[in-house]
This record gives C-alpha cells, structure tokens and sequence, in this order.
C-alpha cells in the first residue's frame, strides 16, 4: 500500500483567514485534512493490531479440504480463547515454535477438520468408508459427515482404534482419499495433534468475494 503525504506551507496558514465550513464553523480546511489523516491512521493501527493478535489470514494450498475449500482461497482464522470441537476447521503448525513466518524444512501449516477431542476414541471401517467416534471404544457411534467429499476408504499407517489423549485432537481431511491427515503417523504425535499447535479456528472465507462467508 502506497502513503500518501498532504504537505502545508505554514506561512499560508498564517496569513490566510480562515474559511467558514459548510456547517457554519471557522475550523480551516487544513486542520480538517489533518483530523482525517488522524482518523484513518488510528484505523489502520487498530486493523493491524487486531490482526496480529486476534486474526490471522490463512491461504489454502492443495485439494484436501475439497469440496468446503479450495486451493487459492483465503480465510479468517482465530486462536484466542480457542477451545477445538467436533467439525472445525483449524489451521495445524508443523514446525517446532507453532509460527506461520517460521516453517521449518517446508513443512508448511495445514488445515483440517476436528473429528475428536481428548478422551474419545477414534474407529473407520474402510471397506465401508464409515468414521466412528464415542468415549467407550465398545459403543463407537458412526459420524454423519455431509461436508466430506469421498467415503474414508484410504488407509495410511496408523493403527485403528485410537484413543485422543490429554490435549490433543484427531484431524482429518474433507477430501478424504486426498488428504494426510491423523491416519498418518507424520501429522502431529503417531497421528495426534497436540492443542498447543493449533494456530486457530477458521471462521470466514474472505476470496473469492462470490464465497464470502461463515462455515
């Protein structure tokens, strides 16, 4: 973004009466120039303020997220007061100090979608493509899943069932046969990702301009 600068000879201010605005008043048209500026840079500190401590704009690259996002497209996510549930969409660090400006060996931040929390346990039958989640691995419930865009079939290397342990979630794909994710022992801890490096929630699509909007 280019700055732009309003530059004031200060004699001409000096030996020039001042002129009446269109409300009446006497306040010179420089100084309501000035009070402009002043209001759109305080505007654009908050803007920056706000998005380096409560927002971040992630870009999506790749199809595992397909058919809720694609690649190219950009959204909102938050991290504060951030606490993972079932169906969100969240934005995964995969270098060792959880900062988007740090990648590490081009192991860029994924996103994914939260399947399961701490304490639950996680099953797919991948003949039949179906994911079941439940807190007793006896009584797993089969998840209704409308955002996903192929049945679970595809098999990495992590053995099923498993259990989230303390702080962590279990994360996988919309795009399932196109996505690495938790059934992968390179995604976090054997599979698991730890809280700690989830950088936020995404909350708004914000380009392309036709999809703007929540999830």
């Amino acid at each position: 973004m280019e700055n732009g600068f309003i530059v004031v000879d200060d004699d001409e201010i000096l030996e020039t009466a001042p002129e009446e605005n269109g409300d009446g008043s006497n306040k010179p048209v420089s100084k309501e120039i000035f009070d402009w500026i002043d209001t759109i840079v305080i505007a654009l500190v908050a803007v920056v303020l706000i998005f380096t401590f409560f927002f971040r704009i992630a870009t999506i690259v790749g199809p595992s997220m397909q058919n809720t996002l694609y690649s190219g497209e950009r959204v909102i996510i938050s991290g504060f007061n951030y606490e993972p549930e079932y169906g969100d969409i969240v934005v995964i660090s995969r270098n060792t100090n959880n900062a988007v400006g740090n990648v590490e060996n081009g192991r860029e931040p994924i996103i994914k979608r939260v399947i399961a929390t701490e304490g639950q346990w996680v099953d797919i039958d991948f003949k039949k493509g179906v994911v079941y989640v439940g807190e007793d691995p006896a009584h797993l419930e089969p998840l209704k899943e409308p955002y996903t865009k192929t049945l679970t079939t595809r098999k990495w290397d992590v053995d099923f069932p498993v259990y989230v342990e303390d702080n962590c979630v279990f994360v996988l794909g919309d795009n399932r046969n196109d996505s690495l994710d938790s059934r992968s022992s390179s995604i976090g801890d054997g599979g698991l990702v730890d809280k700690r490096y989830i950088l936020g929630k995404a909350i708004y699509r914000i380009w392309p301009f036709d999809a703007f909007g929540g999830f």
